[in-house]
């Protein structure tokens, strides 16, 4: 028996690469799809690379979602927080891929995103959809908050190190660089246009960027947070995430000690990847894949971690897909490629 799946806000990035993950996956099946922007068009003419995908026409957000669906919000963040609990209540599972139910704090929440949580009750029935942190959780939730993609590149590598989490002296420095499309390139803003991207590299939202407090939240769960220091930066290439991490520790450990630290709690996972050196992180390894890499470097008490995921997958899409499996009761990995 198939499980169906609706997409709302199926024709931008993330929902198109979620559609194109759920093609073949033995189980899920995608009944329904919604966009206010191509309304009443063919999935297939709306994505001519997907001509494999069932007859799916688009539909308007305000159509009905079939009953017994598990929704998918690939919306704006307004419009998710006003959609998740109206499909909550009338019994649908869901996975937001908004920020709208990431933060616990609603004074930051609204700090960061710059409008008022009117939902924010239901932030006591969320999960945070990274499966690596929160898998038992996950096995048993309803809605889950799919995590930024700045935001995975950068939580994992620091609270896996788990309690060496508690020897920083200083709030770790995230800095990260992303490609177009995990950066805003979904909208037509003239910032992101091709002609203000090729040939160019610059920072952006510099200490205000809405993954920061996401980011610190997370990346501390059970220990005292030391604070974040956030800064993105957009590349000129379509997909992907590489992240440097600087961490400042009371005390100088052997890299063979943080190595070890790392394989116990990783070793098992099939989405992470210790590489042996941070050179070796690169973009084109983790490109149209859901792994993430990562590698670090010590001298003295001064840690680096260099990270890089692929912000469609696992920054998006392809950590939804592991959620999906991980809800309804099927492997993790199913319908994810783990070559």
């Amino acid at each position: 028996m198939k499980t169906f799946i609706s997409i709302i806000g199926a024709g931008g990035l993330t929902g198109k690469e979620l559609l194109k993950l759920l093609a073949f996956h033995p189980h899920f099946e995608v009944i329904h799809i919604t966009s206010n922007q191509v309304n009443g068009k063919n999935v297939r003419d709306v994505f001519p690379d997907l001509s494999h995908l069932p007859n799916l026409v688009f539909q308007k957000h305000e159509a009905e979602v079939p009953k017994g669906s598990t929704v998918v919000l690939a919306t704006p963040n307004e419009a998710s927080m006003e959609m998740a609990p109206k499909f909550r209540k009338l019994g649908h599972k869901v996975i937001d891929l908004s920020g709208s139910f990431r933060l616990h704090d609603k004074t930051k929440f609204e700090a960061a995103y710059k409008f008022e949580h009117k939902a924010f009750e239901w932030m006591d029935d969320v999960v945070f959809g990274i499966p690596e942190l929160f898998r038992e959780k996950l096995k048993n939730a309803d809605f889950v908050s799919n995590p930024g993609c700045f935001s995975t590149s950068a939580i994992l590598p620091i609270a896996l190190l788990g309690n060496l989490r508690n020897h920083f002296i200083a709030p770790p420095i995230v800095d990260a660089k992303s490609g177009v499309s995990g950066a805003g390139g979904r909208t037509e803003e003239i910032t992101f246009a091709y002609t203000n991207v090729a040939e160019n590299f610059r920072a952006y939202k510099v200490i205000t960027h809405q993954h920061e407090p996401e980011i610190d939240e997370y990346a501390f769960v059970g220990t005292k947070s030391k604070g974040i220091l956030f800064t993105p930066h957009l590349l000129p290439v379509y997909r992907g995430i590489l992240t440097s991490i600087y961490l400042q520790l009371d005390k100088t450990l052997k890299e063979s000690e943080i190595r070890e630290i790392y394989k116990s709690k990783t070793d098992s996972e099939t989405f992470l990847r210790l590489l042996n050196t941070p050179e070796d992180v690169e973009l084109k390894k983790v490109q149209n894949t859901n792994y993430l890499d990562w590698s670090f470097r010590i001298r003295d008490n001064h840690l680096v971690i260099v990270s890089a995921l692929d912000n469609l997958q696992k920054g998006a899409a392809g950590q939804a897909l592991q959620n999906l499996n991980l809800m309804h009761g099927y492997e993790e990995s199913l319908g994810l490629a783990t070559h």
